[in-house]
Order: structure tokens, then sequence, then C-alpha cells
């Protein structure tokens, strides 16, 4: 493993705390954030235009906790695998960002964390328009103000580029918690 990606997922490591919180005031979801490669980059996906919430959105793969699934992580892990054809083992999920929840559609979103050290072979179902795969620094370093009216700020909106697409909302604001940690840890 690349010295950066070691020092990346050590700064990122940390206690997971999957349990399902319901406050029958949002509905629950989790994300899965995969990092991979010794040059790492943090795979994303495009949403098909047709989908009912977030559509055409760029976002990590996750989705809707069901009742059957045993606690949020096996959330993320379930949906990564029906989204992206990739099954991630519980014991490679290092640690977790603070949820974050959605304006428009009324999620609260747990964001997981995993590193891979190989590149993941990606089967994308019809929920996947595209699969990103975004060099991780670079793309940090593009973080501006979200000053679009439409994206119903809160206080700390922000977005973040790659190529034409444009990453704002509860997934840039998780992009933005990765810039704070690797700051605090000298990274960034």
């Amino acid at each position: 493993m690349a010295l950066e990606l070691e020092k990346i997922k050590n700064a990122l490591s940390c206690a997971i705390n999957a349990h399902v919180h319901d406050d029958k005031k949002t509905k629950l979801a989790a994300v899965l954030i995969i990092l991979c490669g010794k040059d790492p980059y943090v795979i994303m996906t495009e949403r098909p235009k047709t989908m009912h919430h977030h559509a055409g959105e760029i976002s990590f793969p996750g989705g809707m906790w069901e009742k059957d699934d045993a606690d949020l992580l096996a959330t993320a892990l379930r949906e990564t695998e029906e989204e992206m054809g990739v099954k991630i083992p519980r014991n490679q999920v290092i640690g977790q960002l603070r949820p974050v929840t959605t304006l428009n559609s009324g999620f609260t979103i747990y964001p997981f964390i995993t590193i891979q050290e190989k590149a993941l072979l990606i089967k994308p179902s019809s929920e996947i328009e595209s699969i990103l795969k975004i060099p991780i620094i670079p793309l940090l370093k593009t973080m501006g103000d979200d000053n679009d009216p439409t994206h119903k700020s809160i206080e700390e909106m922000h977005t973040f580029k790659f190529q034409n697409y444009l990453i704002w909302g509860a997934s840039a604001r998780m992009l933005r918690q990765i810039v704070g940690i690797l700051s605090k840890n000298s990274l960034f």
C-alpha cells in the first residue's frame, strides 16, 4: 500500500457505530465511501435522471435502510453490492463520518469508509448511470461554496468539481468532512 493511502487510512480510521437511530423524523440511509489504489481515488456514482430521489446527482453508493438490515453498515454494504456488484466485507470498513441530512428528500445518511488497495471489478446496475473514479486529493482541492439557491442552502453548503460534474448537497458535506479530517492530520 502506498504511503499516501496508508496515511489517509490512518486519518479516516475510527470506531464504527452502525446502530439504527430511527427518530421517525427522517428516513434512514447509508452510503459507502470507497477509496482505492495507491494513487487514491474515490468511487462515486451518477444517478439516472429517471430516479425518484436525487435524479442525475453524483453520490456515493448506498441507499435506504430496510428493516431486514442488521444495522446501517449492513445497509451500506447491501446497497453497494446491489448498485455496483461489489461485495465489501464488513471487516474492511475502517470508519465513518458524521451523518448528514438531506433537505429535499428528508433522509439522514450515515457514511461509512473503506479503503481498497486494488481496483474493484464494478458491474453497475440500472440504478447507476455511470461510475466515476475521481482522484481524491485533486477533488478535495476543488471545494467551493454552494451559492445555488435551488439547492435550499443551509449553513454549510459546498460544491466539488470533477470534469463536467458538480458534486453538491449531502455528498459534498461528506467530502467536506474528509477535507477537515485530512487537514487536521496535515495530509491536505
